[in-house]
C-alpha cells in the first residue's frame, strides 16, 4: 500500500472504477477515513512480513508464523519490528583452544616413604627377636595382640557404642599366646574358654542394658585377635620354629607386595567393589603368583623335608587367606565407617591394619606345615 491511500481523496480510476458520491450508512473504516473514503477503499490483504533471510520470527503486529530455515545449518535472521532492515545475529567468537589436562599419576593414597620406613623398622625388630631369643618374640606377639584389642574395642565404642571389656580381653589374650607356646593347642583352647568366661563375668558389674551386644563383641574380639595370633606361637614352638615363622611372615609380605605391585600397575577389574574398591582381580593374580613362587623357594631351601610343590600349594593358600583376611577387616571398617583402625603406625594406620592379613593366615600356614613336614 502506497502513501496516497492514507487520508487523501482518491482520483478517478485509482482502482479502475469511476468516482462515486458518498454512500449513506457506510461504516467508518477508521479514524482517518470518512464514509466517502470507506466506499472507495478496499482493504489490502494482510501479508506477513517475510524476513530477508527466511527466519521464523513474529513481528509486533501478529503476522503469521512462517516455516523455519530450509536447511539445518541456516542461521535465523533477526528482523526489527515494522519492516526495518533485517540483521543477521552475531556469531560467537570461537574460544581459544584449551590445553589438554595433564594425565594424573597413580598414587598409593598414603605416605609411601613413612610406610616403607615403618615396615623396615618393624621387620628388623621382628626378625631380631625371632632369631635371637624365642621368648622375646612371644613378648612381641603379646604386645601386638594387646594393642590390637585396644584399637578394636576403642573403635567399637566410638562408632557403635559397644563396650567390649578391654581388661579381661587384654589379660586373656596375652595368656592365650603364652599358653599356646608353652602348652600347645590344648593350652590355647583352655585360655580362650577362660577369656570368654571372664568377659561374661566382667560385664556383669555394669548395668544390664547392652549386655548381650557387649559380651558378644568381647568374645568375637578374643577369637579374632589373640586366638588366631596363638597359631604363630604354635609354629614357634617347633624345633625349627623360627624358620617356620619366618616362612609365614615372608609369604604374607610377598603376597601383599605382589598384590600391590600388579594391582597398581595393571589393575582394572574390581575384585570386591562394595567391600574394598581398591582391590582388583589383577592384584589377586599378582598375590597368588608372587606367593607361589616364594613358597616354592622357601619350602625347598628353608624348611627341613619340604619340597617345591608343597611350597606352591602353601603360597596359593597364603594368598587366598591373606586376601580374605584383608576383605574381612575391610567389612568391619566399613561397618564402623572408618578408614583405619588407628594412627599408631605412620603410613599404615594402626596395628590392626597390619594384622588383618596375618591373623587368618597363621592357622592356615600352621596346619599345612604340620601336614607337610609334621609338628616338629
Amino acid at each position: 500500500m502506497n502513501d496516497s491511500s492514507w487520508g487523501a481523496p482518491p482520483q478517478a480510476g485509482y482502482w479502475g472504477a469511476p468516482e462515486q458520491g458518498p454512500v449513506q450508512g457506510a461504516a467508518p473504516a477508521g479514524p482517518a477515513y470518512d464514509a466517502y473514503d470507506a466506499q472507495h477503499t478496499r482493504p489490502m490483504p494482510i501479508v506477513p512480513d517475510v524476513p530477508a533471510h527466511g527466519g521464523d520470527q513474529d513481528d509486533d503486529r501478529g503476522a503469521a508464523r512462517l516455516s523455519g530455515p530450509l536447511f539445518r545449518d541456516d542461521s535465523p535472521a533477526t528482523a526489527p519490528p515494522y519492516g526495518g532492515p533485517s540483521q543477521k545475529p552475531q556469531e560467537p567468537m570461537p574460544s581459544a583452544p584449551q590445553p589438554a589436562p595433564a594425565p594424573q599419576k597413580k598414587t598409593a593414597g598414603r605416605d609411601l616413604g613413612a610406610a616403607i620406613g615403618v615396615a623396615v623398622g618393624l621387620g628388623v625388630v621382628i626378625v631380631a627377636s625371632l632369631l635371637i631369643v624365642k621368648a622375646v618374640f612371644i613378648g612381641v606377639i603379646a604386645v601386638a595382640v594387646v594393642v590390637g584389642l585396644w584399637e578394636l574395642t576403642s573403635r567399637l565404642e566410638e562408632r557403635k557404642g559397644i563396650k567390649a571389656p578391654l581388661v579381661p580381653l587384654a589379660i586373656g589374650g596375652a595368656a592365650m599366646v603364652v599358653s599356646g607356646y608353652v602348652r600347645g593347642a590344648e593350652g590355647a583352647w583352655v585360655a580362650m574358654a577362660l577369656t570368654a568366661l571372664a568377659v561374661l563375668v566382667w560385664r556383669m558389674t555394669e548395668p544390664p542394658e547392652g549386655y548381650l551386644k557387649d559380651v558378644t563383641a568381647g568374645v568375637f574380639a578374643a577369637f579374632y585377635i589373640p586366638f588366631l595370633a596363638t597359631f604363630v606361637a604354635l609354629m614357634l614352638a617347633a624345633d625349627d620354629g623360627s624358620r617356620r615363622v619366618l616362612t609365614f611372615l615372608l609369604l604374607a609380605v610377598v603376597s601383599d607386595t605382589g598384590a600391590y605391585a600388579i594391582g597398581w600397575r595393571f589393575g582394572k577389574h574390581k575384585l570386591a567393589p562394595r567391600i574394598s574398591p581398591g582391590k582388583t582381580r589383577e592384584g589377586l593374580f599378582g598375590a597368588i603368583t608372587f606367593a607361589m613362587a616364594a613358597g616354592a623357594l622357601l619350602m625347598e631351601f628353608l624348611i627341613d623335608d619340604g619340597t617345591w610343590w608343597q611350597g606352591l600349594l602353601l603360597g596359593l593358600a597364603v594368598a587366598a587367606s591373606a586376601t580374605l583376611g584383608d576383605l574381612g577387616e575391610s567389612m568391619i571398617k566399613r561397618d564402623l565407617g572408618i578408614k583405619d583402625m588407628g594412627t599408631l603406625l605412620p603410613g599404615h594406620g594402626g596395628i590392626m591394619d597390619r594384622l588383618d592379613s596375618l591373623l587368618p593366615t597363621a592357622p592356615v600356614v600352621w596346619l599345612l606345615l604340620v601336614l607337610f613336614v609334621g609338628s616338629g
